[in-house]
């Protein structure tokens, strides 16, 4: 009995000081924090759903250096984004809020620039998410203690299938098509028409997408447990972990897929790694593997609504949105922000419509979700060091003296991978098979900035950045007392290592 009066106590001290935290930030407490630590890691890891994303991006690392690009290339693009983790890890430990990256924009940024920079950020993290199914919308109206649970489940149908696969794959395998070291680990195969070197770091962008959208811890950090704690381990977890396994994933498969990389890639089937799984399994087993493998990609979808539908919630708590009145509201029953998930369901409707005018505009909707979140990436990351006189002060995630290095890696990669994303995947394509990204990019960003400066109606006339929803902070976290912030915040540590 005595051990669990402890136990409730301890969970009661951290709901303080995560409220408290909170407070300090500007925001009351709205959501029911239902998220543990692992469900937290949980929501980044079934949106990345490793196997599915491998599936999706393999016709990204096959044509552009065959065995050596799929694993090599995934190994070195995991480690250069592990940089980016870090730098944003440390940002969700000292201000864990729904906001995030529009958040810490607004923070780091000088006063003549605060609201226009939020405001670009705000729009390219909210506008990223396409094609998302009715389905996740009803369950993403749920409670918030059923879409924590739910996460739970999706780390399991992920882990079941990966390790499934892996296994099965060498065992069933045919001899014709399985590969020698020297072939699986060092076979380069450049189907393109750029040079190796460069086709080489076009590859990455398999793994990039696929390790992406990590950031949707932070989006739900006001309904986890010992957020500042929790948030940024999860971020780094979510890498460290995908890119290990994705690896191993990718080297499971350069073993298993025969040499004929072009068959692969041309086949009447029409998907690289379901080709893959047809001469490895045959039609049934790889049937039944694959509806797996929908299922996880349902799952994954569910997750980004869930994060896209809290910075929804988030940007028209401070009236950045249209119809603000009307999205910040919290649904009575569920307890949970209804309205914007609804709202962000229809807005990805109307973004997947793009589908229809085809291969090249979906392409382009594929690199704008890359390139619009490192853009919302690099802005607070940048800001924290560029400009002084926002008080920075960290939370129990540090890095200490290496937090500017990681940050300008994190950034050169960022703006590396951007341009990169931005290259059609032939040399002098045809129109058809231009990228349209920078198109597309430039469509956002200049409707971002028209609808920010537009006479009389737009956002410069009203919007003021992050408002606050609390009266006033509380007692034990007073806004002149620093100190008091940085014990809260050491509590909330102690608490999660004890």
């Amino acid at each position: 009995m005595a051990v669990e009066a402890l136990a409730i106590e301890r969970r009661a001290q951290i709901a303080q000081a995560d409220e408290e935290l909170l407070a300090s930030l500007g925001y009351k407490q709205e959501f029911k924090r239902a998220f543990t630590p692992f469900e937290v890691f949980g929501i980044a890891f079934s949106i990345i759903a490793l196997l599915p994303s491998i599936a999706s991006c393999l016709v990204y690392s096959l044509p552009y250096g065959g065995p050596v690009s799929m694993v090599w290339g995934w190994l070195t693009a995991s480690v250069l984004i592990l940089f980016v983790g870090l730098a944003l890890a440390e940002l969700a430990s000292a201000a864990p809020t729904s906001g995030g990256l529009y958040f810490w924009t607004w923070t780091f940024s000088p006063p003549r620039y605060k609201k226009v920079l939020s405001w670009l950020v705000g729009c390219q993290t909210y506008g990223i998410y396409i094609a998302i199914l009715f389905t996740h919308a009803l369950v993403c109206s749920l409670a918030t203690e059923v879409l924590a649970r739910l996460q739970s489940f999706y780390v399991a149908l992920n882990l079941i299938l990966f390790f499934g696969v892996l296994i099965a794959l060498p065992a069933a395998t045919p001899t014709e098509f399985m590969n020698p070291a020297s072939f699986a680990l060092g076979g380069f195969t450049n189907l393109s028409t750029y040079p190796a070197g460069f086709s080489y770091i076009l590859s990455w962008l398999a793994p990039v997408w696929t390790i992406g959208a990590y950031d949707s811890c932070v989006h739900i950090s006001e309904e986890a447990s010992n957020a500042a704690v929790a948030v940024p381990w999860a971020i780094i977890g979510a890498i460290g972990i995908s890119g290990i396994l994705g690896t191993a994933m990718n080297i499971a498969i350069a073993f298993c897929m025969g040499t004929d990389i072009e068959a692969i890639i041309d086949s009447d089937i029409g998907q690289p790694l379901a080709a893959i799984f047809f001469n490895s399994f045959g039609q049934k087993a790889t049937l039944g593997i694959w509806s797996v493998v929908v299922l996880t990609q349902w799952g994954m979808g569910s997750s980004i609504v869930l994060a896209t539908s809290r910075q929804v919630f988030a940007f028209s708590r401070d009236g950045a949105m249209p119809f603000s009145g009307f999205l910040y509201r919290m649904n009575s029953h569920t307890k949970t922000p209804v309205n914007t998930v609804w709202f962000s369901v229809f807005i990805s409707a109307l973004l997947g419509l793009l589908a229809f005018a085809g291969e090249a505009a979906i392409g382009a909707v594929f690199a704008l979700s890359v390139i619009g979140l490192y853009i919302a990436y690099s802005i607070p990351i940048g800001a924290r060091f560029l400009f002084k006189g926002h008080n920075y002060k960290p939370g129990p995630f540090n890095l200490g003296v290496f937090g500017l290095p990681v940050a300008i890696v994190a950034i050169v990669f960022m703006t590396f991978i951007s341009v990169v994303f931005l290259f059609p995947t032939e040399l002098a394509p045809a129109v058809a098979d231009m990228n349209y990204a920078v198109v597309v990019m430039g469509g956002v960003m200049i409707g971002c900035l028209i609808w920010y400066w537009f006479p009389k109606y737009g956002g410069v006339n009203w919007f003021e950045g992050p408002v606050t929803t609390v009266e006033a902070l509380p007692k034990s976290i007073p806004s002149e007392d620093n100190g008091s912030i940085e014990r809260e915040k050491e509590k909330i540590g102690e608490n999660a290592i004890q």
